[in-house]
Order: structure tokens, then C-alpha cells, then sequence
């Protein structure tokens, strides 16, 4: 039987805990899980491409079956290109479910990669890269909310003194 493989897809600006779980999870259902960073272009990011990968890596240590790569081009071609059948997206209500089952349908069109959606863990429903990222440029704690090298290179990356 062939290995299933699983596409964790968003651009991770920072990875906080709330995505770790949601591919901590992916890891019980699948063989093996890419999580996929793309860019996003109606957003400004604050990390290169590249240092979203090692981010990514950095939180994901530990976690044997998961890698990152870099989403070039469509999600649904890069799930193509790399053997992908499913795509898992994380939901943290039904604002972001009626913003994903668009881009799941024209995914399933285009490729036949199916899109799976996991409901967000109660304890991290409310954190978003975006609130993270507004908490740190104003001086609040965002250790409950990122892995400890990501709380670093955001605070340096805001300028923000590390302590």
C-alpha cells in the first residue's frame, strides 16, 4: 500500500502553536505531512520565504513524518508535483471556512486533491500570525502563542529586545 501524504498549506508568518497543532494532528492521520509555505500576496510578510522554512522546521522538530517546502505556483500543482492526494486546512470558525471551501473546490477542479478542514483545538481558535505579530510590535508576551525560536526572530525581526 502506497503512503499516504498530506499538504498542511498557509504562509506561516509566523508559524504559531495553533498551526503546530493542527499538523501535529495531521501527523496521526497521514504517513507523512509537507507543510507547504507559500506566499501570500495580498499580505506584506514580515519573514523571507526561507526563514519561514526554518521557522517552520525549528517548531516542527521532533516530529518525524513532517517537512517543509515552498510552495511555487498553485497549491493544487504542487500537490500534483509532489504525490499529494489531500490538502489539511486548520479552521478557526466559520469566517475561515467560508474563505477555504472556495480555494478547496477549485483545488479539487483542477487536480482532484481533496481538501480536508480541521476544526482549531479550543485552546488556540483565537491566534492568528497576524494578532501575534500586532502583540510583539506593541510590547506583549507571545510565549503562549509561538515556539521560542519563533518568539526570538520576531522580537528580533520587530527590533524588539530579547530577554
Amino acid at each position: 500500500m502506497a503512503e499516504s501524504l498530506a499538504v498542511v498549506p498557509g504562509s506561516f508568518d509566523p508559524i504559531t502553536l495553533g498551526h503546530r497543532d493542527v499538523i501535529e494532528r495531521t501527523t496521526g492521520l497521514f504517513d507523512q505531512v509537507i507543510v507547504g509555505v507559500a506566499d501570500n500576496h495580498a499580505k506584506q510578510a514580515l519573514f523571507s520565504l526561507e526563514e519561514r522554512l526554518e521557522l517552520i522546521e525549528e517548531c516542527v522538530a521532533g516530529l518525524e513524518n513532517v517537512r517543509a517546502a515552498a510552495i511555487r505556483g498553485l497549491l493544487a500543482e504542487f500537490c500534483r508535483q509532489v504525490g499529494a492526494t489531500v490538502i489539511v486546512k486548520g479552521l478557526r470558525g466559520g469566517q475561515d471556512l467560508g474563505h477555504e471551501e472556495p480555494m478547496a473546490l477549485v483545488n479539487k477542479e483542477l487536480t482532484g486533491v481533496e481538501t480536508i478542514f480541521l476544526a482549531a483545538a479550543p485552546a488556540w481558535g483565537h491566534v492568528s500570525s497576524s494578532i501575534v505579530k500586532d502583540v510583539a510590535k506593541h510590547g506583549g508576551d507571545v510565549s503562549s502563542y509561538v515556539s521560542p525560536g519563533v518568539r526570538v526572530a520576531l522580537l528580533r525581526q520587530l527590533g524588539r529586545s530579547v530577554q
